[in-house]
């Protein structure tokens, strides 16, 4: 099997992953279980890989996967998340050839005691 399915149908797990993406772009950080984690990693940097390409058609990859959601930049204005992947983000990734996410762990989630993580852009 190439991914987990964290016990989720398939379209569950497609829209998840969807916007888990969305909010690593857009928050560059956020906190998850660590099976979620691991299995978004490879989701992000191919969006990252995308977003290095750079072409009409990766951009149209890229946004038939990230969700449309707008980002407020330093300078007030409307960014959405796939301009953001393409401008900010794979710039700050050119010369690197992968591994563009780091995980860290930050102990058991209050509850159900489930492995927590925070996951980043390098």
């Amino acid at each position: 099997m190439a991914n987990k399915k964290l016990g989720k149908d398939t379209a569950h797990r497609k829209a998840m992953f969807r916007d888990l993406v969305t909010d690593l772009i857009i928050n560059e950080r956020i906190e998850t279980t660590e099976a979620k984690a691991k299995e978004l990693r490879s989701f992000a940097d191919q969006m990252v890989t995308l977003g290095k390409r750079g072409d009409l058609h990766a951009r149209r990859q890229a946004s038939a996967f990230v969700r449309k959601e707008a980002v407020e930049t330093e300078d007030g204005e409307q960014q959405d998340a796939i301009q953001k992947l393409f401008g900010d983000i794979a710039g700050r990734y050119e010369e690197r050839q992968g591994g563009y996410t780091r995980i860290r762990k930050i102990g058991p989630r209050r509850g159900d005691n489930a492995p927590m993580v925070i996951i980043e852009f390098v």
